[in-house]
């Protein structure tokens, strides 16, 4: 990647305020970075952690499957939606670039605010939780919570050095990940063991794949997929953003979906689901049935590389959101320092402290119970965003139009509202606790807003 840069001026939206914002330097994220981004952001923590939550009340293969590939539908579904922003709008921030302009600044406020706070740093600690246990069984008496901080540490300490160091880690963590899921996959079907499970479809699988549990188990399954729109998020850093970002959001969820279903049918054909309930290191179990118990410390400590590549994807994007909100309003500029070398290292070390605070809950089911509405709610307003803008401005510049449209996003809108819906009824105070900190974000815009109003 090239160190040339020159100043360019990136617009703001409309009604935000300006004052102080920063000139941007020409883009250095190539597309294939950019792609290893996405992949690396989603493969993490979801795929290896979730199946143990599912099969407690979903005993059906083909049930369980279609999870996998519901997700991977609904998540194309979005990531077609969010392409058409991230072309007309190139600037990185994500939602709240997105819903800046589509909305209100307000609105575009709340979805950074949840970004800031708790979007990026809950996936983060979740990770460093997912990075513990794994490790736990490489090594025997490794303490996780000691782990999982020293790990998210050091990833931080190698963004802070530079994004060419940032580039490199995550080019070459995300490639050795992706090697690994390979080798479970082939190794697997190879050498694993068949268990009593069918993955055909029976009379039983349309009340499991049209019930709660299936609603709730494609909460840990939009979690897994959560990634897909990680690209967005630097969309300013990006060359030819344009064309880069809807090729490698797309390309990336192809590739992941085909992955999540063949990994997850995996473990399901070589463990014994009775293994797997209630369990976070599902891969950890699957590993040892397939390789044996020093095979699957083996396959953990690959797992471990692939959640170094996950943290370290987080704590790239994450930082940039409220970066970008550090040069739109006075009140949050501090967020906008950089260091020489272009890293917004107060953001970053912020997102850093939160991290750690969650990390002391130890508890990794409502950490993500926690995030989900917020992330679900942000998600769907910004793909609600394009039906309202093809309404309000039809002649916007579009250098990429969702394809499928508009079938595409309203078929995103609708399964993200089945599962709001379902989340808010089954897990009402996680709910409560995730719409709280949106009237967080909201109430504190207004202060920003009353402090910009008496900025010089």
């Amino acid at each position: 990647m090239s160190d040339a840069s020159a100043a360019i001026q990136e617009p703001a939206p409309d009604g935000v305020n300006t004052a102080g914002a920063r000139l941007f330097e020409i883009p250095r994220v190539s597309a294939v970075t950019a792609l290893a981004l996405a992949v690396a952001d989603m493969i993490g923590t979801g795929v290896f952690t979730s199946l143990g939550f599912q099969v407690r009340d979903i005993p059906s293969g083909f049930a369980l499957l279609m999870l996998w590939v519901v997700g991977g539908v609904v998540a194309m579904c979005g990531a077609l939606s969010y392409s058409e922003l991230a072309a007309a709008f190139p600037r990185s921030g994500g939602e709240y670039n997105f819903l800046s302009r589509t909305f209100h600044p307000a609105i575009g406020f709340l979805a950074g605010w949840i970004s800031a706070t708790v979007g990026f740093a809950a996936p983060v600690a979740l990770a460093a939780m997912a990075f513990g246990q794994y490790f736990a069984g490489v090594v025997p008496g490794s303490p996780p919570l000691v782990l999982g901080l020293g790990v998210t540490i050091l990833v931080s300490l190698v963004h802070l050095s530079g994004t060419h160091r940032g580039s490199i880690l995550q080019n070459i963590s995300t490639f050795m990940k992706l090697g690994l899921i390979a080798v479970l996959i082939i190794a697997g079907l190879v050498w694993g063991q068949p268990q009593n499970i069918s993955f055909v479809p029976s009379a039983a699988d349309f009340g499991y794949i049209t019930g709660t549990p299936f609603a709730i188990g494609l909460v840990f399954v939009l979690y897994a997929y959560s990634g897909w729109n990680a690209a967005t998020y630097i969309a300013g850093e990006i060359h030819e953003p344009h064309k880069s970002l809807p090729r490698s959001i797309i390309a990336s969820l192809v590739i992941v979906t085909g992955l999540y279903v063949l990994l997850n049918a995996v473990f399901l054909y070589t463990t014994p689901i009775d293994e797997l309930k209630g369990q976070i290191d599902v891969g950890l179990i699957a590993g040892r049935h397939i390789f044996g118990e020093a095979g699957g410390r083996v396959v953990a400590a690959f797992i471990c590389i692939g959640l170094v590549s996950s943290i370290s994807a987080m704590m790239w994007i994450g930082p940039r959101v409220t970066m970008v909100m550090g040069e739109d309003i006075p009140l949050l500029r501090v967020f906008a320092r950089k260091t020489g070398n272009g890293v917004p290292a107060v953001a970053l070390l912020s997102q850093l402290a939160v991290v750690a605070a969650l990390l002391l809950m130890q508890n990794f089911e409502a950490v993500l119970d926690f995030i989900q509405f917020a992330l679900t709610f942000s998600s769907f307003l910004t793909v609600l965003g394009v039906i309202v803008l093809r309404f309000r401005q039809p002649d916007l510049p579009r250098p990429y139009k969702a394809w499928g449209y508009p079938a595409t996003p309203f078929i995103f809108l609708a399964v993200t509202l089945f599962v709001l819906t379902h989340l808010a009824t089954v897990r009402p105070l996680q709910s409560l606790a995730s719409f709280c900190t949106m009237l967080a974000g909201f109430l504190l815009y207004a202060i920003s807003v009353r402090h910009g109003r008496k900025a010089p």
